[in-house]
């Protein structure tokens, strides 16, 4: 049987006060888990707390194989070039007053033409748009070498055809390569294309866990976002697409 990367047992998280009910649930090696919620109610801070940046407050998880994040957002604190921004992640590999290795920015060079970026390898960080940027994010946390990845809404600041790239860089990293992915995102469709397992936040404290395809349900989104969500079934090599009902006549904006 083979041994969870991640596990969480009767977690509660929160910035000093719990936001859910105790949680639980292992994401093994090859599995897609997608965290979905609203706004506010704490998907962040999940992350925050199962790479040790916030405490737990009550119960634990276990990581195996080590874990790396890709914020949401990454202000350097110098005008680093792509190359050396996407080198940080080979920090563990590096001894202390070593230089990097030929294999490290190997490594860098590979992840930038795996993600098409490359030809940005010279430019400096704070010059490229919110979408490169999440890219060169991503590149950072696949040269750690680290088998469990945690993206945070990995998609928010790209285009169509980039987020594909995204999303089919994360079902190769799960499925071809063995890592855990877990990543957050306000877009049902991301987890229903490439999930396996779904967490799925409400505004209750609640949550529900399971398998993308039965949890998705229109009754269960309805209940995270609190408008209608349809599923409607497309043909066999595209599944199901997720569409929320607007309604354009409200007179006041309500939830912002």
């Amino acid at each position: 049987m083979t041994q969870p990367a991640l596990t969480v047992e009767g977690l509660v998280f929160g910035r000093g006060q719990p936001l859910f009910s105790p949680l639980s649930f292992c994401c093994k090696p090859g599995e897609i888990w997608a965290v979905l919620g609203a706004n506010g109610l704490g998907k962040s801070t999940l992350l925050d707390t199962l790479t040790g940046v916030l405490p737990a407050l009550a119960g634990h998880f276990t990581v195996q194989g080590g874990v790396s994040i890709v914020p949401q957002s990454f202000r350097p604190a110098f005008d680093w070039s792509v190359h050396d921004v996407v080198l940080m992640g080979r920090a563990r590999h590096v001894g202390l007053l070593s230089m990097p290795s030929k294999q490290d920015n190997r490594h860098v060079d590979n992840a930038l033409r795996r993600l098409n970026l490359h030809t940005l390898a010279r430019s400096t960080f704070l010059t490229l748009s919110g979408g490169q940027q999440q890219l060169v994010m991503i590149a950072r946390a696949l040269v750690s070498g680290n088998r469990t990845l945690l993206l945070d809404e990995p998609c928010s600041a790209l285009d169509l055809a980039n987020q594909q790239i995204v999303l089919q860089l994360i079902a190769t990293l799960a499925h071809r390569e063995a890592r855990s992915v877990v990543f957050t995102t306000h877009d049902p469709t991301h987890a229903w294309q490439v999930a396996d397992n779904t967490l799925l936040l409400l505004p209750d404290q609640q949550w529900l866990a399971g398998k993308t395809h039965t949890l998705l349900s229109e009754e269960n989104l309805q209940r995270a976002y609190g408008i209608p969500v349809r599923r409607i079934q497309l043909d066999d090599a595209h599944g199901a697409a997720l569409v929320p009902l607007f309604d354009l006549r409200r007179q006041e904006p309500g939830g912002l």
